[in-house]
């Protein structure tokens, strides 16, 4: 969006009127509405995809000496997380020495604790949030006050009075030091703020010893800073609040600080805001009176500053360097590193036109791949914006061209898109913060998870194919597809990462960082091989690969380590050749790199016809090679080495708004532990929700989406689970169901209107109105709110049992995974896994039906209330039969069932119910087809005009 500044120091208001285009739901496209223009559903080019997501995401565009900060900045962040990945906290850098004789190479080993592991993330992502996200475009209360402050001195005082023009220079300074309307250049301000992020990293490498000492004695007993920096003493020595705290107190505040203003840079001011009030609890709330009915739970023991900073910064156990952050270090940046990488490899368009490849032909075949394309790009991206533009670009306009409304279109998209965070094997941050919450193996939240994402795309799926039956949508052209086996034989590598990743993970049960580098490691190598492969390299490749395996074998069986190690004399007795292969084997990834790097480097101007890298490797070669004047674009070593750093970059830039989130959100459960209210508020929401736990899932359902509006579903996981994760265990829900559960509302919220993320970027691809876009999004996407209930009252869903013993276990141990043992016992799996399992995908159907009021032809209102009350006997009756008996115990009736078959008997009723209704819809759409053909009329038009009867 292009701003303009006025002369008064303000910024016009785009919405004031003059040339401005149209509103985005102007087009109003779609049957029975009017013509859009002729452009509507063209697709948009790259570029207006990546201006559309940083005006989303209110990113900067910079270029020259800023665009190369950022991007050297970015790659070693992600060297250094890949140091972590693959030594774990103590591993050894290679540097360069100055000797008598000239320069050598020589070992630094670098040992990190914990918190200096979690310091430096969060500074490296705090560094790049202020050189990436401005900290105002003038557009703010404060820019535009500020704005109108020197015209009224004008026009009271007159332009030439002192007053005035000292008014006029306060304005400049404070604009060219803060604002930044055009998002394209980095502030004086930015500059001070990263200075201060780099100081706080610094003080935890060099001064982790004070730090420790400051665990015990507290963080007062620190140096002052006249003592760290001596030169100060002259100036700062007297005054009494530089003496009276810290340098560690003072670092601490200030960190806090820019984490409070890196969250509302990136994620907005309600979220800062949030993060601050419970900042500002843990100081004052002390003074709520324990006394008080139910808010007097919230009363807490009162806390000094310096208690709070120390809790909050110098900790690994909560606060700021807490678990998010951890799992973040440990987890989450290396499989964003890992999505970057294989989007940057061009497997994300090779998914998307996978998708149209099997579904596109299809009726309502666009919309069906799209849904599957937004899967896919799910597990490369696990961002619900970038999936829904970046796959939007291309799904949308056809979708739009076969003949779904835009606002449709646009629903679709961000509906599936939204779902990549729970689909399983990558699915998204929150996911890998229930492995540490929970104490799970990722092997098992994938497991678990697996059915009810399986469940909500099928919905989805559902829904757009009952729309193309109500609107006669059919398939796309044939240009517009690609043959299925010609179109995978040509990529089907890309597939083999993501089995690589299930395999390390699920059978091999590795963890998930051991799992991601290996897998990393082996796309690397992988792409360097398909890079270099050609009919006329292929021999080439095969020989060079073979000669390196061969030296490592020999190298292996005859001195007992690599090449390498050889090298460096470390070797001894050879190895039999089993281990000798075997220990080959562990290292095959990188032979296959080398060999790829070495065909290219022999043959530099290679055409890879295999391999089509994504648009912004080959448009950094191109830019690059203008600079330098150099032909690198055709130079496949060159982009070779350009899609490595790119994709470095690219996973920093992603990761920077998910470091940020879960080093803010970490701040919560920080207060809530530091202060003892965890208890007390599970006491308060048990005695608020009256002992109902369908009161205490609605309220949980509700909280997650109100939350969640406008915020990353990672920060909405972790403020939730701290406050209401306890409460619903307490009342008999499988631990890892009630985290799924807070997780699945999470992400509802970012297609939830008002504030409806996904749906407002889907809208400017589709051109479309937002809230409408949004209002059916959240419409198509009903299922996800409704199988989280399902899942929470019937655990066999997520594939949870009960344990043996769970009477003599605590709350939070009471379940575990089922085993094929539990499904080879039938007495147990048909009617606890099978039964709820099968009522929850025809339960969807039924529930497209109510939505879309479309089965087999039309569906009347009477009929639509029919079919969902099938839909929620058939996947939720325990809400149902909840709500009765809570109804009950209010008048003082108290009810004792069979539990399971009462659960048996109301999915049969939803079952018959829905079979009937089915069967009825069908034989009026045969009397409709059979009165289309006796008056010759196209039964498709007999249909289509019952259906807007």
């Amino acid at each position: 969006m292009t701003t303009t500044n006025r002369t008064d120091g303000g910024i016009d208001d785009p919405n004031d009127g003059g040339s401005g285009g149209p509103p985005p739901g102007g087009s109003g496209g779609g049957p029975g509405g009017e013509e859009p223009p002729e452009d509507a559903d063209e697709e948009i080019s790259r570029e207006e995809a990546d201006e559309l997501i940083q005006e989303i995401e209110r990113r900067r565009s910079l270029r020259g000496v800023a665009a190369v900060a950022v991007a050297v900045i970015g790659i070693a962040f992600s060297v250094f997380q890949l140091f972590l990945a693959a030594r774990s906290y103590t591993f050894t850098v290679w540097l360069p020495t100055v000797e008598v004789a000239g320069i050598s190479i020589a070992p630094w080993q670098i040992s990190l604790q914990l918190l200096q592991a979690n310091a430096i993330h969060v500074a490296f992502a705090l560094v790049l949030t202020f050189l990436l996200f401005p900290v105002s475009t003038g557009d703010g209360i404060f820019a535009r006050n500020l704005g109108r402050v020197v015209p009224a001195a004008s026009r009271r005082l007159g332009e030439r009075s002192p007053v005035t023009r000292v008014l006029e220079g306060v304005r400049a300074g404070v604009r060219w030091a803060l604002l930044d309307p055009e998002r394209e250049r980095v502030t004086p301000v930015d500059l001070a703020f990263v200075g201060v992020a780099f100081l706080s990293a610094f003080y935890f490498l060099t001064e982790f010893s004070e730090i420790q000492n400051m665990r015990v004695f507290g963080v007062d007993s620190g140096r002052p800073v006249t003592e760290v920096y001596a030169f100060l003493q002259p100036l700062l020595g007297g005054v009494p609040f530089v003496s009276e705290y810290s340098y560690a107190m003072l670092l601490g505040v200030a960190g806090v600080l820019l984490v409070l203003e890196g969250t509302r840079r990136t994620l907005g001011l309600p979220l800062m805001i949030i993060v601050a009030t419970f900042i500002v609890y843990a100081r004052w709330g002390y003074l709520i009176s324990s006394g008080t009915p139910f808010i007097g739970l919230l009363a807490i023991p009162e806390l000094t500053w310096p208690d709070i900073v120390q809790n909050l910064w110098y900790n690994t156990e909560n606060g700021v360097f807490g678990i998010p952050v951890t799992v973040s270090v440990s987890f989450i940046y290396i499989f964003i590193l890992f999505g970057s990488f294989l989007e940057m490899s061009g497997a994300g368009q090779w998914f998307i036109d996978l998708a149209y490849a099997l579904t596109g032909g299809r009726k309502g075949g666009p919309a069906k791949a799209s849904i599957l394309a937004s899967g896919f790009m799910g597990t490369i991206s696990g961002s619900s914006i970038a999936n829904t533009v970046t796959t939007g670009a291309f799904t949308i306009p056809l979708m739009k061209r076969s003949g779904y409304s835009p606002e449709f279109s646009g629903a679709v998209e961000a509906s599936a898109s939204s779902g990549g965070q729970i689909l399983p094997p990558v699915m998204g941050a929150a996911a890998f913060l229930m492995v540490q919450y929970t104490a799970t193996p990722f092997a098992d939240i994938i497991i678990i998870a697996t059915i009810p994402a399986i469940v909500f795309f099928f919905g989805v799926w559902v829904m757009v194919h009952l729309k193309a039956v109500q609107e006669g949508i059919g398939g796309v052209s044939g240009e517009d597809t690609v043959s299925f086996w010609s179109h995978l034989k040509r990529g089907w590598f890309y597939l083999l990462p993501i089995g690589l990743l299930l395999y390390y993970l699920i059978i091999e049960r590795l963890s998930v960082s051991r799992s991601a580098w290996f897998t990393l490691v082996a796309l690397v190598g992988l792409i360097a091989l398909v890079s270099a492969y050609s009919e006329e390299t292929r021999l080439r490749l095969l020989a060079v690969f073979a000669a390196i395996v061969g030296i490592e074998f020999a190298s292996h069986a005859l001195a007992g380590v690599n090449v390498g190690g050889l090298l460096a004399g470390s070797g001894g007795a050879g190895l039999p050749p089993a281990e000798a292969a075997t220990a080959l084997l562990a290292g095959i990834e990188w032979y296959a790199m080398l060999a790829g790097a070495l065909t290219l480097l022999s043959k530099p101007d290679l055409d890879a016809s295999l391999l089509d890298l994504n648009p912004s490797v080959r448009d950094t070669a191109e830019t690059i090679g203008d600079r330098t004047g150099r032909d690198l674009e055709d130079s496949q070593p060159f982009k070779l080495g350009t899609f490595v750093v790119t994709s470095m970059e690219q996973g920093a830039r992603t990761a920077v708004p998910v470091v940020v989130a879960v080093a803010a959100a970490g701040i919560i459960p920080g207060v809530i532990s530091v202060s003892g209210l965890g208890p007390n508020l599970t006491s308060l929401l048990l005695a608020l929700s009256g002992g109902s736990i369908v009161i205490m899932l609605l309220v949980t359902a509700v909280s997650s989406i109100i939350l969640g509006m406008g915020m990353p579903t990672t920060v909405t996981y972790i403020i939730l689970i701290s406050m209401l994760a306890t409460p619903l265990v307490e009342f008999g829900i499988p631990l890892l169901a009630a985290h799924l559960f807070i997780l699945y509302f999470g992400v509802i919220a970012d297609i939830t209107p008002p504030v409806a993320v996904a749906a407002y970027a889907a809208s400017g691809v589709a051109k479309s109105d937002p809230f409408e876009t949004g209002v059916k999004a959240f419409s198509l996407s009903l299922n996800k709110a409704i199988v989280p209930f399902a899942f929470v009252l019937a655990p066999g869903i997520v594939l949870l049992r009960e344990k043996a013993n769970a009477a003599d276990l605590p709350l939070r141990e009471r379940y575990r995974v089922i085993g094929f043992e539990d499904l080879a016992e039938l007495s147990y799996s048909v009617p606890e896994v099978l039964v709820p399992v099968v009522g929850v995908f025809l339960g969807v159907i039924a529930l497209g039906a109510t939505v879309i009021g479309t089965l087999y032809t039309r569906v009347g209102r009477v009929a639509r209330g029919a079919f969902a009350l099938s839909s929620l006997l058939l996947m939720a009756p325990g809400l149902l039969s909840e709500s009765v008996f809570d109804t009950l115990g209010l008048v003082g009736v108290s009810v004792s069932v069979n539990a399971l078959l009462l659960d048996l008997t109301l999915r049969g009723a939803g079952l018959a119910l829905f079979a009937l209704l089915a069967l009825r819809n069908r034989r009026k759409a045969d009397f409709e087809g059979d009165e289309g053909a006796g008056t010759g009329a196209d039964p498709a038009e007999v249909a289509s005009g019952a259906d807007s009867a």
